[in-house]
């Protein structure tokens, strides 16, 4: 099923929920959402440069939380608005347009974008592009929009719409390993919010100079492939750089009523032998579970081991283990018992 965008402008803001008439396609239609997004501020991605921002700031465009809208809010320069927004354009050619410069916070294979246009009403851009290149070490702007750098269309021009998430699936023929994005918007206008989803794909000379690293972790390759349960957050949380600050930055799943327990499974950097587990509760006082227990498995099919067996869990707690004599894995599995919440899980190894 090929994923949604919209065209047109969206009707004006007149009163409560500024998300009521927001247009977004069925969940069922973009399941690369489940992905990583490769230009996460959390894990290092940033907006090098943008050709216009006079109304609102490029930094907006990768924001972790969905974009915010206060009807009452104006500086001198006009509405305040949480997203990129360059002034109007005069004496339009047909090729005129503006552009962000995007590097991703961990390199990796595209497979969807979602170019969200929320609150931006009729002042969104009549028509989007996205360009992908891959570039070693650090450039900066000037070096990465010279004609030395060859960039790879990922969203050709397409018409979008405005309050709305507009969302394109990457052709298959594209899908290969990029450090950066280019987005443009004809001719001028908002964006409030890019995200780019895929997988991650590390530098193996990096990897092989660290030793031993955090093996599950997202900027190294690691990836929640599945989990029993997302009613309140993402599974992907706890494989994310950093301590959480809130509930809402780890893996909370619903209270349960049955004799089962919670779980996530993830697929590790590569094949690798876990040394020590880390399993982390913070903030998570009065809903942290009881137990969790740890499983490595080498290959897809392969038999599921027990690595950290059933061990009891404290509230709000760093809890480390040293584990000898680990077989190889490529997959690992969090059980928790029987639910509740966890903000991160830290696989500290090698890669065989």
């Amino acid at each position: 099923m090929t994923p949604a965008h919209f065209t047109g402008p969206a009707a004006p803001y007149t009163g409560g929920d500024p998300y009521a008439d927001y247009r977004s396609p069925d969940p069922d239609e973009i399941p690369f959402t489940a992905l990583a997004d490769l230009a996460d501020r959390r894990i290092g991605g940033t907006v090098l440069a943008a050709s216009d921002e006079f109304f609102a700031e490029r930094d907006h465009l990768l924001a972790p939380a969905p974009a915010h809208f206060d009807p009452a809010a104006f500086g001198t320069r006009g509405k305040i608005m949480d997203g990129w927004e360059s002034r109007r354009r005069r004496a339009v050619t047909a090729d005129d347009h503006d552009w962000a410069l995007i590097r991703l916070g961990a390199p990796g294979v595209v497979h969807g974008l979602l170019v969200d246009t929320a609150h931006f009403r009729g002042n969104h851009p009549r028509a989007v592009s996205v360009e992908a290149t891959e570039a070693e070490g650090h450039p900066d702007a000037a070096t990465l929009l010279g004609g030395a750098t060859r960039w790879t269309e990922l969203v050709p021009r397409t018409e979008t719409g405005g309050h709305a998430a507009n969302v394109f699936e990457v052709a298959t023929a594209a899908r290969r390993r990029f450090t950066h994005l280019r987005l443009r918007q004809y001719p001028d206008g908002g964006i409030a919010r890019l995200r780019a989803y895929g997988e991650v794909r590390p530098d193996p000379a990096w990897l092989r100079a660290l030793g031993t690293f955090d093996v599950a972790a997202l900027e190294y390759g690691g990836l929640a492939e599945d989990a029993s349960d997302r009613f309140y957050s993402s599974p992907l949380n706890t494989i994310t750089p950093g301590r959480p600050r809130t509930m809402g930055e780890g893996w909370e799943t619903r209270r349960r009523r049955d004799d089962g327990n919670d779980w996530v499974r993830y697929r590790l950097a590569g094949r690798c032998v876990v040394r020590a587990v880390e399993i982390d509760t913070g903030c998570y006082k009065g809903n942290a579970p009881g137990h969790a227990a740890v499983s490595v498995r080498d290959g897809a099919a392969g038999r599921w081991r027990v690595l950290l067996p059933r061990t009891a869990l404290l509230p709000d707690t760093v809890h480390r283990f040293v584990v000898p004599d680990a077989p190889p894995a490529t997959h690992a599995r969090l059980d928790i018992f029987p639910d509740g919440g966890i903000a991160r899980l830290r696989l500290y190894g090698s890669l065989s």
